[in-house]
């Protein structure tokens, strides 16, 4: 599976010992670009975290695995990535703001009501 959208937010890096040595995990939200957006947090893994194209604002694709896992009667649902790719500059504030109406259009709208 594949999913679009600009990178919001990057959470904490974080890592630990286990019992097959070092871990590292890097979770980051992304913001779908459709004409509902949704928020998904997806987590990567080891050394596929690449840093250089985790920065808010960048427009990524990332490949990613969904997988739900049950425990003591509850459902948990992770989505990981095992890929991500830039897909574009980087969206900058002034990109995403609403354009400028023209003076003339000012207090003009097209309903009929």
């Amino acid at each position: 599976m594949e999913i679009s959208g600009n990178i919001i937010q990057i959470l904490p890096l974080q890592s630990g010992e286990g019992k097959n040595g070092v871990w590292k995990k890097q979770d980051f939200v992304i913001e779908t670009e459709s004409q509902y957006p949704k928020k998904v947090c997806i987590s990567m893994w080891g050394d596929r975290i690449d840093e250089s194209v985790l920065q808010v604002g960048n427009n990524v694709t990332a490949s990613i695995d969904v997988e739900s896992r049950e425990y003591n009667g509850r459902w948990y649902t992770d989505v990981k990535a095992w890929k991500i790719e830039a897909t574009g500059t980087a969206q900058s504030p002034e990109s995403s703001a609403p354009a400028e109406i023209p003076a003339a259009m000012e207090g003009e709208d097209d309903l009929p009501f």
